[in-house]
């Protein structure tokens, strides 16, 4: 069962700044040795006593990584980077900043001696906006993408450590990918309650990556579009839909082990305990949704609108009769019924970025899959779904990448990666 559980609410929750300030007789010290853009200034627990739950911190030690399992978070901030260098050494003690800054962004610190109080003629560790705001569940989940492997395989010392399950997504029927929004050598996934606290994380990831790494694409996501708590209400969709009825929950240790989590001897030894990720970037064709029927809508998705039951059902949870609905239903085609027992854990978010040229929406789902092994999850169910869902007419893939997650780091003295690149840790 995964460690990442949100803590239980015992009182107020300190803010950042409050916890700035009581490390500031610290800073001093800290400034000194300036050059440590993630110097801890105190120590103790990882994490603060929690508040409120939407302003609680969640656990970042662990046997599994943070934010797959965890009860999804209402705001998404994602991130694929370019490898910028050659140097592994440079590149491993990246991957350490970065868990250290991780550690504390996820408590409700700010990164390393804060944003103020240190020396004037340097900049501050930390960027200062989320300066005031609680921990907001915050969880940064990183990923190795196979482009790292086929690059610096070599450099990195990583040759024979890519594992087979890491495959290439194939192009699928209907896909109209933008490589500017696609794949990327590393990605983390920042989700919070609150947005700010999701883009400070990863705005400050990406400053202490400066020179070893920079941001190939992101995506920015809101109204979580899946549930990993059973008793949640199940979220809507921007067709609004509700989705992931069925979505695995983090209150499901045998699902989870069952399809989300690598189990020994499944490919190289850094990777038990992981899982892989998909991201898909799917824009809807809103202004042609919002003409179509009702009924229609219906049938496109095999669901009633109002409740969310399956066709001929009265209620959201009801076992869904497969046969009753189109050929062609989202639904009918996406059960694991139809698709040899296959079942993904699901983080999607929703995006609206504005409108495009011509006056139309530019918004959609951003898809975010977990499971143990993509060749026999999300590679089948999309071939089904490109090929014959009736969603197709309403929706494209525009973006698409696909990550090997780690397993959790155990404690304060492991890092992300660290089994990966143990040979020189």
């Amino acid at each position: 069962m995964t460690n990442d559980t949100t803590q239980a609410a015992g009182g107020p929750s300190p803010s950042r700044r409050s916890l700035i300030g009581w490390g500031g007789a610290g800073l001093a010290l800290g400034a000194a040795a300036a050059g440590g853009a993630v110097a801890m200034t105190r120590t103790g627990n990882d994490v603060d006593p929690a508040g409120a739950e939407t302003g609680a911190a969640v656990a970042f030690h662990g046997a599994h990584q943070a934010g797959i399992a965890t009860p999804v978070q209402d705001r998404l901030h994602f991130a694929s980077f370019d490898v910028k260098t050659d140097d592994r050494a440079e590149f491993v003690q990246m991957l350490k900043d970065w868990t250290a800054a991780a550690r504390r962004m996820t408590a409700g610190h700010a990164v390393g001696d804060g944003a103020y109080g240190g020396l004037a003629e340097a900049p501050p560790d930390d960027t200062g906006e989320a300066l005031g705001l609680k921990p907001s569940r915050l969880t940064l989940t990183i990923g190795f993408g196979p482009s790292l492997f086929e690059k610096y395989g070599e450099k990195f010392g990583l040759t024979g450590q890519r594992p087979e399950a890491l495959v290439d997504l194939p192009p699928f029927p209907g896909d109209n990918l933008e490589k500017t929004r696609s794949d990327g050598d590393l990605c983390v996934q920042a989700c919070a309650d609150d947005p700010q606290v999701a883009v400070h994380a990863i705005r400050n990831l990406a400053r202490i990556g400066f020179g070893k790494v920079a941001v190939r694409w992101s995506q920015l996501g809101f109204g979580k579009t899946s549930s990993t708590t059973p008793d949640a209400q199940t979220p809507r969709n921007l067709m609004g839909f509700k989705d992931g009825t069925r979505n695995i929950a983090g209150t499901e240790p045998d699902r989870l082990k069952k399809f989300v989590w690598v189990g020994e001897g499944e490919g190289p030894a850094w990777m038990t305990g992981g899982s892989y990720l998909v991201a898909r970037r799917i824009r809807m064709n809103i202004e042609t949704w919002d003409r179509t029927s009702l009924q229609e809508q219906e049938d496109v998705f095999g669901r009633d609108k109002g409740e969310g039951a399956p066709v001929g059902k009265a209620k959201e949870r009801d076992e869904p009769f497969l046969k009753a609905m189109k050929p062609d239903a989202h639904v009918r085609l996406a059960h694991p019924d139809s698709n040899d027992g296959v079942t993904l854990l699901r983080r999607g978010y929703s995006f609206t970025d504005g409108t495009d040229g011509l006056g139309r929406l530019e918004a959609g789902l951003f898809f975010l899959a977990y499971q143990r092994d993509v060749r026999k999850g999300f590679i089948p169910v999309q071939r089904s779904l490109a090929r014959s869902d009736a969603l197709n007419e309403y929706i494209q893939h525009v973006s698409s990448a696909v990550f090997a997650v780690p397993p959790g780091v155990l404690d304060k003295d492991d890092w992300w990666g660290r089994a990966l690149f143990s040979k020189e840790a």
